[in-house]
């Protein structure tokens, strides 16, 4: 699959900048068209509590938003203008993770950030990038917002459950792992059966990868003793790894939800941009 269309979420975060650049990168890379989508938040409330506000609050509300999307607009025309990078700029008003999930299923790759605990945004800014995996039908890319990454695709990680959404993940990276200097496949706890990993956990998801032209070896860890999550971004930091490729939520998302799982808990603690897919 080639990368030609590439959208980045685009908000008031102080770490938008580094996310957008990576973008800018991945966009000179795969000769992409890069859109760039800030959303406006709906300034919502119950009728009840709304009817007791003042407008003149509502309307320095909404003032605030739009000279927030004004500078960002700015910001990113100019270092647009400087990458040689074909773009677009998009505005729309909405649930940010619901709209910034609409526009990302039009095009190849999605780039959005992880939350920063820390900072103050717009509630609905922090459940972007969860809702842009789950409802896109398109692989997402996410920014760590601690961290610089100059490079992305060299060293990779595949956490490995023998899954459809892995399998979709892997496929959905292709393009990213194509000049990977090194690929592991990683499987955590690995099941065998004909509906597991076969008889050499992750060998035959390797053999696909070297079909690709792309180096894989394969790896498995037995650790039930400590969680998923921890294993994948251990082994990442040990091989240095500058992306981690996985697929999203392999139980029903009720129950990650009341049970944490690999999912949630990278999309926490990540520490290097991850790949997505669901």
């Amino acid at each position: 699959m080639a990368l030609n269309d590439l959208l980045v979420h685009v908000n008031a975060s102080k770490h938008a900048a580094k996310r957008i650049e990576l973008a800018i990168r991945l966009a000179q890379a795969h000769d992409a068209h890069l859109v760039g989508l800030y959303v406006i938040p709906e300034f919502a409330m119950p009728i009840y509590v709304a009817a007791q506000i003042p407008a003149e609050i509502v309307t320095v509300q909404r003032e605030v938003t739009e000279a927030a999307c004004r500078k960002a607009k700015a910001a990113f025309d100019e270092r647009l203008r400087k990458s040689g990078v074909a773009f677009e700029w998009r505005e729309a008003e909405g649930e940010p993770g619901e709209m910034a999930a609409l526009h990302a299923r039009y095009v190849d790759l999605a780039v959005v950030g992880q939350n920063d605990p820390d900072e103050e945004l717009a509630a609905g800014d922090f459940d972007v990038a969860e809702r842009v995996v789950l409802e896109s039908g398109r692989p997402t890319l996410i920014v760590p917002y601690a961290g610089e990454f100059q490079r992305l695709g060299e060293r990779v990680l595949v956490a490995w459950n023998a899954s459809a959404a892995a399998t979709r993940a892997v496929n959905d990276a292709l393009p990213l792992m194509a000049k990977a200097k090194k690929a592991t496949i990683l499987a955590v706890n690995p099941k065998g059966g004909s509906g597991g990993h076969g008889e050499v956990p992750g060998a035959d998801i390797a053999l696909h990868l070297a079909r690709h032209g792309i180096k894989a070896e394969a790896s498995h860890i037995e650790a039930d003793d400590i969680e998923v999550s921890d294993m994948i971004l251990s082994r990442a930091a040990d091989m240095g790894a500058d992306l981690i490729v996985m697929g999203a939520y392999g139980h029903a998302r009720l129950r990650e939800i009341v049970l944490g799982g690999a999912t949630r808990e990278i999309l926490a603690h990540m520490t290097v941009p991850v790949l997505m897919s669901h």
